[in-house]
């Protein structure tokens, strides 16, 4: 799973887990229907490999032995054993044959179908980031079987009428983003989404004290913030805080001291792009000189 090893991550994967309140509630919700199959009393609907095989095999069968062949005579005809011919020769319905593996067996998705109807109705199509919500929530198979799950049954459902709400990237941006910086339309957006949901709220509250520790240079007030962002039910927020308070004094002294290794860094960027010009056509010699002569 990955880390939150940035307050933009960390916020965004908060924003992420609470989307579902980006949506406004409509005045008078339906419960959404289940429409019946072309064939509700069968299994398998029309349209599916296996069904249409079955159905084409009972027909073939049953029109051989009304023309007067024994069942033998089916079998070696249609390259079937005598035991297959004998079980479509009793079934009066190509729907008797439907049993098997397939049918109301029991899958690992099935926990996770009213979440994925639910994600659907808020607006969600795409089988991937369905699949990787899921996942967070423990399911434990591939990708393949909840984009099969999606094409069969959520694919051509009616999704709600109304304005799509914006994405956890696009509120994250705006929760990160200086205020007297956003534009007035993103401003009033940004404070009508977080009215519905007091976790964002927090969140926004918690990124702006941040920002003000980081900006204003005041790393003695970094402890009570950490303090507060664990505290809160954030734990997106609050994994970013246990990684700051891995290695405090450091985070401290940079967000309070008035050095810092910005020079440092530059050369260590500019060493990066020299050798991946190099890369495979030069040694170690011709690197140094480059380095030292690089104006």
């Amino acid at each position: 799973m990955p880390t939150d090893g940035t307050l933009g991550e960390a916020a965004e994967k908060c924003v992420y887990r609470h989307r579902g309140c980006l949506r406004p509630t409509p005045e008078h919700p339906e419960e959404p229907q289940e429409e019946p199959g072309p064939a509700a009393s069968s299994p398998w609907p029309t349209g599916h490999r296996f069904a249409e095989r079955t159905r084409a095999k009972h027909a073939t069968i049953h029109a051989l032995l009304a023309a007067g062949h024994s069942k033998r005579s089916v079998a070696r005809q249609l390259g079937m054993t005598l035991n297959t011919i004998l079980r479509f020769s009793r079934a009066t319905t190509p729907e008797e044959m439907f049993t098997g593996q397939w049918q109301d067996r029991p899958t690992r998705l099935d926990a996770y179908k009213p979440y994925l109807h639910q994600r659907w109705q808020e607006g969600c199509t795409n089988a991937w980031k369905l699949w990787e919500e899921i996942k967070e929530q423990g399911y434990p198979r591939s990708y393949a079987s909840v984009r099969a799950y999606v094409s069969r049954h959520l694919r051509g459902k009616p999704q709600p009428v109304g304005p799509r709400p914006p994405s956890a990237r696009a509120i994250t941006r705006w929760i990160l983003t200086r205020p007297d910086s956003l534009p007035e339309c993103d401003r009033i957006q940004l404070k009508a989404h977080l009215a519905s949901c007091p976790e964002l709220i927090a969140l926004a509250e918690h990124v702006r004290s941040f920002a003000c520790t980081v900006t204003d240079l005041q790393g003695e007030r970094l402890p009570e913030w950490i303090e507060s962002a664990r505290a809160a039910d954030l734990p997106s927020l609050s994994r970013f805080a246990q990684y700051l308070e891995r290695d405090l004094d450091a985070v401290i002294a940079g967000l309070t001291l008035p050095w810092n290794s910005g020079v440092v860094e530059g050369h260590v960027n500019r060493i990066k792009m020299l050798k991946r010009q190099m890369f495979g056509r030069a040694g170690f010699e011709l690197l140094r000189k480059r380095v030292l002569l690089y104006e």
